[in-house]
């Protein structure tokens, strides 16, 4: 069975880019649609991974294929910023993520009591700003997961990822962290053998996953930046003033895949330094 285990839709909030916070969506993808997209293109499963909101349940709850996920915005103690995939939730938990969202130390006790699977997401971008060695200790020592395909990043940023998960045994997965309707299901997690929603979870936690689909790359982000330009557009027509600047988008889009490739390469060779595999016997009490 194959899902596509990262997903946004109209309920992930407004875009993070300056200037924009106030009038553009994160994503502009209708949860009917988005459903109706993913199973067109192979899914057999469907859920959604909204930043910090679960509201997208309400259009999908009817279909028994669906199950609900989020996306968790967090904070370190260091003040560092991260995003954490938690998969097969409940509108309780989203709202005891939410409480403890500002303190990760705090968060990873009630995953852990309630059973959750979580993942450090696009953990080799500048996505969520910069990064520290102790960053990357603590994810090597908490968390049972890391997605190592993601279908916006970079090539080199996901085999950074895949390394570090092989390093420390942790359970792969892989989403298309599509924010438009193009990628969706192009970028996938599969359990072998799973006839079930049930059986496909209790996979993901045995870890027997395989990752599948697409990176990233400059003529896919660039179409992404310019479709949610044009649903900004739509929705609020007095922006249309704006089109002028979408010129300047595949300079834009240049400039920050540079960025992101030296810093996956700045932290994918110093994690393989200094970053040492956990010794089996620990890799296994943590699984």
């Amino acid at each position: 069975m194959k899902c596509d285990l990262h997903v946004h839709t109209i309920h992930s909030g407004m875009c993070t880019v300056p200037g924009f916070r106030r009038i553009c969506r994160e994503s502009y993808n209708q949860p009917a649609r988005l459903y109706d997209a993913l199973k067109r293109r192979g899914m057999d499963l469907v859920t959604v991974t909204d930043h910090d909101s679960i509201d997208a349940a309400e259009a999908l709850r009817r279909h028994a294929d669906f199950f609900l996920s989020e996306e968790v915005s967090c904070r370190t103690s260091r003040g560092t910023e991260l995003h954490v995939g938690v998969y097969d939730i409940t509108e309780r938990d989203h709202i005891e993520m939410q409480r403890r969202s500002g303190d990760l130390t705090s968060l990873f006790p009630y995953l852990e009591e309630r059973g959750l699977l979580y993942s450090i997401n696009h953990v080799y971008s500048g996505l969520t700003g910069p990064r520290t060695e102790a960053d990357f200790d603590e994810f090597a020592a908490r968390f049972p997961a890391v997605e190592t395909l993601n279908g916006q990043m970079l090539a080199i940023a996901n085999r950074h990822a895949e390394a570090f998960a092989g390093r420390n045994r942790k359970i792969a997965l892989a989403g298309s962290d599509s924010h438009t309707m193009a990628s969706l299901g192009r970028t996938y997690t599969s359990v072998t053998g799973a006839r079930s929603l049930r059986e496909f979870i209790a996979g993901l936690h045995q870890g027997r996953t395989a990752t599948g689909g697409e990176s990233g790359n400059y003529w896919k982000l660039t179409r992404a930046v310019l479709e949610i330009a044009c649903d900004l557009m739509r929705e609020r027509r007095w922006t249309a003033v704006l089109a002028p600047l979408l010129a300047g988008v595949p300079l834009v889009i240049l400039a920050n895949l540079v960025q992101e490739t030296s810093f996956a390469c700045h932290w994918g060779r110093r994690t393989a330094r200094f970053h040492k595999p956990l010794p089996a016997a620990c890799a296994l009490e943590r699984a």
